[in-house]
């Protein structure tokens, strides 16, 4: 027996099998599956003792570093503190040293009393109280079986569990959906009590037993529930919904954050009151014996119960939904529902949800009402984007730092100290800032990251050029801040500055670097100084060129970065003066003709692109890199280099824009036949990229904008794309109809003969 996919981190203990309400909508007592009546009222010791042996010996085979243990019922604390006292020693004792233990227990609330919450205290029991809203909400279905009300019980134990010395164990109220309740009047209810969570469930029912729809709306539920986020939202979102927080969270391309909705697996077992092992308690509701496994604590392990059928069926994510589901645009959010909710005597539980409309209302209303506030700002501002692209480079720097914890030494420590020098000063600041937005940057980041994770011995050591950044931005800063730098085989590299020739090859060492004039001093501890003139190429000195020809921006022609071979083709030795100018005239011709035919790209990249590194031909293994960079095979074609920067600016800027937000989940769970290319089926990502790229290179070359329609129709219709995503496909939609204007479309018809790249 193999382990199983997904471990259980769950566990549902049953610790009494009866209940001191008679709630008419309890899937327990009031639905198909009636095996209560044959259970044993109290869990027993062997039961608890074998259970919490099963527990950790699960949590140690697969490495759990946490487990949570639910005690659950009927009502749990007629099971009587005593007994709740074992429940917690047993547990504690047995997952002591092998996993951390979480325990809760979910409560109608009507003994809760001060002796409860002191045990519960002692053992840091999380508990959660069921309340329907205001009293007539509540009184609908949570009565005694005499009719009596439950509400004003149920409040006492609320405010009890509201006071300051049992604040700390306070999980929040569960709340059963009636759409004949008032929702503005159950939500304001229910925040009034300060809850530190609200979870509204959808009552239990089948297509065989469906829910009640007194006015037969298919979206009634939603339209409830949507009342109440309006509520909600008014009102500021004083208590975190965890219905309403799932839906936004996967909307961003996050997780689910509740089993009735989202593709996760299932990680939760329930043990009953007689040791019996059965999968989710709500399968009650489908039929007589659909939660039952056949196995128990005392035979089986909890990875026999992960190996059987039932359990492995919701531990299949998207292959586990419904065709309906898996074709269905908001499936990443639903999830298809809730398993239980899925099942008809004729399909089994191969169907959507029996609230299906009401789900898919829900995302969409959600996703309506939402969307400008979820929506990244990087995705319609440039600056936005450069900013947000800033912060993720400084956020790695400091997670290097951190991820080093000290084993950098004096030399990173020196370097890092210096660093915070120049950061607290105006003009130090600003030339940080430089070094820290140089697209290469990053990927030394990403590389040392990676090393030190795969605990590569050398990237202690590649972590150390922190030392030759800060020296380039103490030069770009101005006179004032003398650093040490290291150089190895015999050169000193500053970033966005160039290489210079210190000693002999295979010589390493360090240099006390600071800026005088026009330049930089580079002198050796105890011996001479050198000064060295930032732009003035020399037998020793190999400056970062710049370009500046006609109307192009001034970029750096980084062919020096040690980092810089992190495009799609290898990066280029560094050129000859006489290759160096004609690349300068190249791309100056290029970019007129870019301007002409895409005046709106042009302006943006003139704002957004700082450096060019010149490739050669062949294929490479792609990089990381941060913003501002593109990497292009020289071509004399005014033409075909114009395309080829067109090309290169969007694709980096997809690859920023992805670095920052999410724009799609689950990739690769559907393919898609590519229009432009009948024989290729691509994931959603492949799918967006090359459309992005091909209604940019339409602005000069119109037949790139074959197939381009009918992928965006694709796209639309997708589960994968987040809020963020849609917001991008409809700003594609814009360029597609010329929104921006695109004077000059057909401007390489006859400057480039080529067809459309297939």
């Amino acid at each position: 027996m193999t382990g199983p996919a997904v471990p259980f981190r769950e566990i549902v203990l049953k610790v009494h099998s009866r209940c001191d309400l008679a709630c008419d909508h309890c899937y327990v007592y009031e639905h198909a599956d009636q095996s209560w009546r044959t259970r044993p009222k109290t869990v027993s010791d062997q039961v608890i003792s074998r259970t919490a042996q099963r527990l950790a010996e699960h949590a140690k085979t697969h490495a759990l570093p946490s487990v949570s243990v639910i005690l659950h019922g009927g009502e749990p604390l007629l099971a009587g503190p005593a007994r709740l006292r074992r429940v917690c020693e047993e547990f504690g004792s047995a997952l002591a040293g092998v996993a951390e233990l979480d325990l809760r227990i979910h409560t109608n609330g009507l003994q809760l009393s001060p002796r409860y919450l002191d045990l519960f205290d002692e053992f840091d029991v999380k508990v959660g109280i069921s309340l329907d809203g205001d009293r007539t909400a509540n009184d609908r279905h949570r009565r005694f079986a005499d009719g009596r009300s439950s509400h004003p019980l149920v409040l006492k134990a609320v405010e009890l569990l509201r006071q300051d010395r049992y604040r700390h164990l306070n999980l929040g109220l569960l709340c059963t959906v009636d759409i004949e309740n008032d929702p503005h009047a159950v939500l304001d209810a229910l925040v009034a009590l300060d809850p530190p969570l609200i979870d509204f469930l959808l009552p239990h029912a089948t297509w065989d037993e469906p829910p009640p729809r007194p006015d037969g709306s298919p979206t009634a539920y939603a339209e409830w529930l949507l009342a109440v986020f309006d509520r909600w939202q008014e009102e500021g979102g004083p208590v975190p919904v965890r219905l309403f927080s799932s839906v936004l969270s996967t909307l961003s391309g996050g997780p689910s954050l509740t089993e009735s909705l989202g593709l996760a697996p299932t990680d939760l077992v329930v043990v009953e009151t007689d040791g019996q092992l059965e999968q989710v308690d709500s399968l009650k509701s489908a039929y007589e014996g659909a939660a039952a496994t056949g196995f128990d604590v005392f035979s089986h392990s909890f990875d026999d119960v992960a190996a059987h059928p039932g359990v492995r069926a919701r531990q299949l994510g998207l292959a586990g939904v419904s065709e309906t589901c898996r074709r269905c645009p908001v499936v990443r959010s639903c999830g298809g529902g809730l398993y239980t909710h899925r099942y008809s005597s004729a399909d089994d539980f191969d169907n959507p949800s029996v609230y299906c409309a009401d789900l898919e209302a829900l995302v969409r209303g959600i996703q309506a009402r939402t969307s400008a506030a979820a929506v990244s700002p990087a995705l319609a501002d440039r600056s936005e984007l450069a900013a947000e692209q800033h912060d993720l480079t400084r956020t790695l720097l400091a997670g290097l730092h951190e991820a080093l914890d000290g084993r950098g030494g004096a030399r990173w420590d020196e370097a890092w100290g210096l660093a915070g020098v120049l950061e607290t000063s105006g003009e130090g600041a600003a030339g940080l800032d430089r070094v820290v937005a140089h697209p290469f940057t990053r990927t030394w980041l990403l590389d040392v990251l990676e090393g030190l994770h795969a605990e590569r011995p050398e990237a202690v050591g590649q972590a150390l050029r922190l030392s030759s950044y800060v020296a380039a931005a103490a030069v770009l800063s101005g006179p004032g801040l003398e650093v040490p730098c290291d150089y190895r085989d015999g050169r000193l590299f500053l970033p966005t500055l160039g290489e210079l020739r210190v000693g002999g090859p295979g010589e390493t060492g360090r240099v006390l670097v600071r800026a005088v004039g026009e330049g930089f001093a580079v002198r050796r501890e105890g011996g001479g100084e050198r000064i060295v003139a930032s732009e003035v190429e020399g037998s020793d000195w190999l400056p970062v060129r710049h370009l500046a020809a006609g109307i192009a921006p001034r970029l750096a022609l980084d062919d020096l970065d040690p980092f810089r071979d992190c495009f799609d083709a290898p990066a280029a030795p560094r050129l000859s003066r006489a290759d160096a100018d004609a690349w300068a005239e190249g791309v100056g011709r290029a970019w007129e003709l870019l301007a002409r035919a895409a005046p709106r790209e042009a302006a943006d990249a003139a704002e957004s692109l700082t450096t060019l590194t010149p490739l050669v031909a062949g294929r490479n293994t792609k990089r990381p890199h941060g913003h501002g960079a593109v990497g292009l095979e020289w071509t004399g074609d005014t033409g075909e280099l114009a395309l080829a920067l067109l090309r290169g600016l969007r694709r980096a800027r997809l690859r920023a824009l992805l670095d920052v937000t999410d724009l799609y989940a689950l990739d690769g769970a559907w393919e898609y036949q590519l229009p432009w290319e009948r024989n290729s089926k691509v994931p959603f990502s492949g799918l967006l990229a090359g459309t992005y790229e091909r209604v940019g290179l339409s602005l000069l070359v119109p037949g790139f904008m074959d197939g381009v329609p009918e992928a965006l129709d694709m796209m639309d219709g997708a589960a994968e794309p987040t809020v963020g995503g849609m917001r991008l496909l409809g700003s594609l939609r814009d360029e597609v109809r010329g929104v921006h204007g695109t004077s000059g479309m057909n401007i390489l018809v006859n400057a480039v003969d080529q067809e459309p790249v297939r």
